[in-house]
C-alpha cells in the first residue's frame, strides 16, 4: 500500500507538472507583465530629451539606453522562450521557486552586466519610439499569456535552466530591475531639471 501511495503521489505530481497554466499562474503572469509595462511608461513619462540622455556616471546607461536595452533584450528573451517551447518536454528538475525569480526584479544590490548581444544598440531614437517598440512585443507576450494552453512547466529555457513559465516571469522581473534603474538615474543629484 505504501508503494502504491508513493506511485500515485509521483503520478499526481507528474500530471500537475504536465498541465496548462493554472488560473492563478496565468493571473499572476499577466498581472506582472501588465504592471511592468505600465510602470515603464509611468517612469519615463515627461522625461525630456536632455534627461533621457543624462548619464549619472561615465559608462553608465542613460534612461534612453535603458529603454533601448529593454527593447533589444526582450526580443532575445522571447526568442529563447520560443526555442524552449519548440523543444521536447523535460522532466529535468529546475532549481529555484517562482518567488526567487520575482526577487530578481526587486533586488538591485547585485548588479549584473548585460550580454553584448543585449546591450543598447542605438535603435531607439527617443523614448516614445522605445515605448512603442517595447509595447508591441509585450502585447504579443500578453496575448500568449492570456490564451495559451501550452504546458510551460515542462519546457526548459536552457539559458537559465528555468521552466518556461518562470522565464516569462523573469522577462517581466528584468524590466522591473531596469525600471528601478531609471528611478535611480532620476534621483541622481545631477539629473537635469528639464
Amino acid at each position: 500500500m505504501g508503494n502504491l501511495a508513493s506511485l500515485m503521489l509521483v503520478l499526481g505530481v507528474s500530471c500537475v507538472a504536465a498541465a496548462p497554466l493554472t488560473s492563478l499562474e496565468r493571473q499572476r503572469l499577466v498581472a506582472h507583465l501588465e504592471m511592468t509595462e505600465s510602470w515603464l511608461a509611468d517612469v519615463v513619462h515627461g522625461v525630456s530629451a536632455a534627461q533621457a540622455q543624462f548619464r549619472p556616471a561615465p559608462g553608465a546607461w542613460s534612461i534612453l539606453e535603458v529603454v533601448d536595452h529593454l527593447v533589444v533584450s526582450e526580443r532575445v528573451y522571447w526568442q529563447d522562450f520560443e526555442k524552449a517551447m519548440k523543444g521536447p518536454p523535460s522532466k529535468q528538475v529546475r532549481p529555484g521557486a517562482d518567488a526567487d525569480v520575482l526577487w530578481y526584479g526587486i533586488d538591485r544590490s547585485q548588479r549584473q552586466t548585460a550580454l553584448p548581444a543585449e546591450n543598447p544598440k542605438g535603435q531607439v531614437p527617443d523614448l516614445r519610439a522605445g515605448l512603442e517598440a517595447f509595447r508591441k512585443l509585450r502585447a504579443r507576450m500578453l496575448e500568449y499569456a492570456r490564451t495559451t494552453g501550452d504546458d510551460l512547466r515542462s519546457h526548459v529555457v536552457q539559458r537559465e535552466q528555468s521552466d518556461a513559465y518562470q522565464w516569462l516571469v523573469l522577462v517581466s522581473a528584468h524590466a522591473q530591475r531596469h525600471i528601478l534603474q531609471v528611478r535611480e538615474i532620476k534621483a541622481d543629484t545631477k539629473f537635469p531639471k528639464r
